[in-house]
């Protein structure tokens, strides 16, 4: 079979022909030149009609998907069409788009490529450089965010995640609908601008549209949620409140140790950390027993621990009615002891209250363990590249791997 069979049968291209191929010994790659059928009218770049031919323009190259470990380059003069509305433009053709030197086929095979590889790794498989790679990504990721659907949108998450040194921060919002969980914008930093900018990307119809916000206790993002979003149900949930209770009460665990130790009881606390941050069914049987041991002494990390783990029975309510009873309870017999850090939480959960009643009122749908788990997979992005330099390099990156974004329509296939 011949090679020009073999492109006829994987790369169809309507209106053109494969006129003949042959092996360039300078650059080691398959030189593939086309041209147009005699009969075929070129297509206006700027319209999409049909015009006569003007002229023709130097040829150009084209970088096509690797063949047995050979590269494939197409070699096209490209047309100038006498168009009757645009005037004279170079023609559109099927393979590529606008200025690109690599043809549609090759941008999507490395694209794909680079969603299971890390960028460097995807340009020396295939012998391209870092660059190829990124502009291959960026090229799929821009006509995925322009074909996207956002109308049916109606529960969002939205968090940050630390993407470089020095506190440098990027805002997320995913879409966490039952049916549909993906990435929908990233802004650079994690005020209330980068917040906003997710809002005029929406629009104020897909705006309207928003039923429920999930997210933590940032003051900027709280502040923007309640102004661009007044009827939507927002709600925190579970995973920010346990974190922040475990927080404290490592704190408090902490300072006490320093405290036993200066004065000479230091076995006591030693080695105790994750048994009390750890949940029950998830201690082993060593952790069991020292924390067993822990809690037969009457210590302000104990009457901590016994707090927070009393919380647990606020998730188990169904009612936001009586869960509120509950948290309210909760808070009075916190606020009455003097373990400081915990009073802190429970100040703020006192502030946050109806929000985290919230998801009661929500019927437990949604929760930041989806946002936290999507965030696992934006942090799995950084440390498979060792982290980004440029913000437009992190934005493509995570749009290309948790966007779910439609692809580009190709003539190319795999057989």
């Amino acid at each position: 079979m011949q090679l020009k069979t073999l492109l006829n049968v994987v790369h169809p291209i309507k209106g053109f022909v494969y006129e003949s191929i042959a092996w360039e010994v300078p650059t080691s790659s398959l030189r593939v030149n086309v041209r147009s059928r005699k009969t075929s009218r070129g297509v206006c770049s700027g319209c999409g009609r049909r015009g006569p031919t003007y002229d023709h323009g130097r040829a150009r190259r084209f970088d096509f998907v690797p063949l047995w470990g050979m590269a494939v380059v197409l070699v096209y003069a490209l047309r100038r069409i006498d168009c009757p509305v645009c005037g004279v433009k170079v023609e559109r053709i099927p393979w590529a788009s606008g200025k690109e030197h690599q043809t549609t086929a090759l941008q999507v095979f490395l694209a794909r490529w680079a969603q299971r590889l890390s960028w460097r790794q995807t340009a020396a498989v295939f012998g391209v450089s870092w660059s190829a790679v990124f502009r291959a990504v960026q090229s799929v990721v821009a006509y995925g965010l322009a074909q996207r659907n956002l109308d049916s949108v109606t529960a969002i998450g939205v968090d940050e995640v630390a993407w470089r040194k020095g506190h440098r921060y990027l805002t997320l919002v995913y879409q966490i609908d039952a049916g549909c969980r993906r990435l929908l914008y990233v802004g650079d930093g994690r005020t209330a601008r980068s917040l906003l900018g997710f809002f005029r990307m929406l629009g104020r119809k897909g705006t309207s549209q928003i039923r429920y916000v999930c997210s933590d206790m940032w003051r900027p993002y709280l502040k923007v949620l309640a102004k661009k979003l007044p009827t939507a149900l927002r709600m925190l949930d579970r995973y920010h409140i346990v974190a922040n209770l475990n927080k404290a009460l490592d704190k408090v665990r902490a300072a006490e140790a320093k405290r036993l130790h200066a004065e000479g009881y230091e076995p006591v606390l030693s080695r105790t950390r994750w048994c009390f941050l750890k949940r029950k069914k998830n201690l082993t049987g060593r952790q069991r027993v020292r924390l067993s041991e822990v809690l037969c002494y009457d210590l302000k990390t104990v009457r901590a621990y016994l707090k927070v783990q009393a919380l647990d029975a606020l998730w188990s309510y169904r009612s936001a009615t009586w869960a509120g009873r509950f948290l309210d309870s909760w808070i009075r017999h916190v606020m009455h002891s003097r373990i400081e850090p915990l009073k802190q939480v429970a100040r703020s959960l006192q502030t946050h209250r109806e929000l985290i009643l919230n998801w009661f009122r929500a019927q437990k749908q949604f929760n930041n363990g989806i946002v936290e788990g999507l965030n696992a997979n934006a942090k799995l992005a950084f440390r498979k590249a060792y982290g980004y330099r440029t913000f437009q390099a992190a934005e493509v990156s995570l749009y290309h791997q948790l966007g779910y974004l439609p692809q580009p329509t190709l003539a190319h296939s795999f057989c």
